[in-house]
């Protein structure tokens, strides 16, 4: 198959295009913005430098294109609180952009990365079917993703998957806790300023059983819309993950905490997801929620 993916020179679509490539034509369109050229090397893909708010170009780089994996986005969602409208140009309008290219080039299909995001204060462990009720800017733009591509998929025949991650952690991640963690403490070994109380909960996931899940997801899409939940049965409080780390880097800071309960504006401060619906058709994940994060440690060390 010619396999496009946006954002493919990110930190989860550098991983797709790597497992992707061994079977597929596959070409990255990214601006690099946060993506790095250095998470390609040694890939065999191509490589298209282009913004998804340029339609003029991702309408031309998705001809004779079998399935578009849409990845290309701002992922940061505290910045979406202070800059909506950014947010959404780049998220929403963004993967408009995506779908109309694949409309207007007859694209088969067309796979999404959305996020558990969109469920808000949900029901734990969440299922697809949950109420969509986000509570963050970014969390808005993803389920608006979502609406134009049931629609799409309803107008103009393209089979269309959005997939809801769970945090996902790993080598190449450039955003997080875990990032932000390493990167506080490098600073100051001492000290480490905690976002919220630290007891929010949530689910995280080792980017290669994220992508593991992606494409077998894919390679079941049937219906012309279709969603389906990707995270880790596991649950860890931040204050917990903050032990971890610490540990790991040989240091015991005193841990100062910022804010209540949550960690910022729109932050959902628990999160399970449902995957029964994933493990059904043959997924499981091979990485506990603590080897994942040591893996991301060892990364992070390594690179530094």
């Amino acid at each position: 198959m010619r396999v496009l993916v946006t954002g493919g020179a990110g930190f989860i679509g550098s991983h797709l295009v790597e497992k992707l490539s061994k079977k597929h034509e596959v070409i990255v369109y990214d601006n690099f913005s946060s993506g790095k050229k250095e998470f390609l090397k040694g890939i065999k893909c191509e490589v298209i430098k282009g913004d998804i708010l340029n339609l003029n170009k991702i309408v031309k780089v998705s001809k004779n294109v079998d399935i578009i994996y849409h990845l290309a986005a701002d992922p940061d969602v505290r910045k979406s609180y202070f800059k909506p409208v950014e947010n959404f140009e780049i998220d929403a309008k963004g993967t408009l952009n995506v779908l109309e290219a694949a409309r207007r080039n007859d694209v088969k299909k067309f796979v999404f990365s959305s996020s558990s995001v969109v469920y808000g204060i949900a029901k734990m462990p969440t299922p697809e079917d949950a109420p969509i009720k986000p509570i963050s800017n970014y969390g808005a733009a993803k389920a608006s993703s979502e609406n134009y591509m049931m629609s799409y998929s309803n107008l103009y025949g393209i089979k269309c998957l959005a997939l809801r991650y769970a945090n996902i952690i790993g080598p190449r991640l450039t955003h997080g806790i875990i990032y932000d963690f390493y990167n506080k403490l490098k600073k100051n070994p001492k000290k480490l300023e905690i976002l919220g109380d630290g007891t929010q909960k949530k689910s995280y996931l080792h980017v290669k059983d994220c992508v593991d899940a992606s494409v077998l997801a894919a390679g079941y899409l049937k219906k012309s819309f279709d969603v389906y939940n990707i995270g880790s049965e596991e649950q860890i409080t931040v204050k917990e993950i903050a032990k971890i780390v610490s540990k790991e880097l040989g240091l015991n800071p005193k841990f100062i905490y910022k804010g209540g309960k949550i960690g910022w504006p729109g932050d959902v401060p628990k999160m399970l997801l449902s995957t029964k619906k994933i493990k059904k058709i043959g997924w499981k994940p091979k990485y506990s929620i603590r080897d994942a994060i040591v893996d991301t440690l060892n990364y992070l060390r390594g690179r530094k």
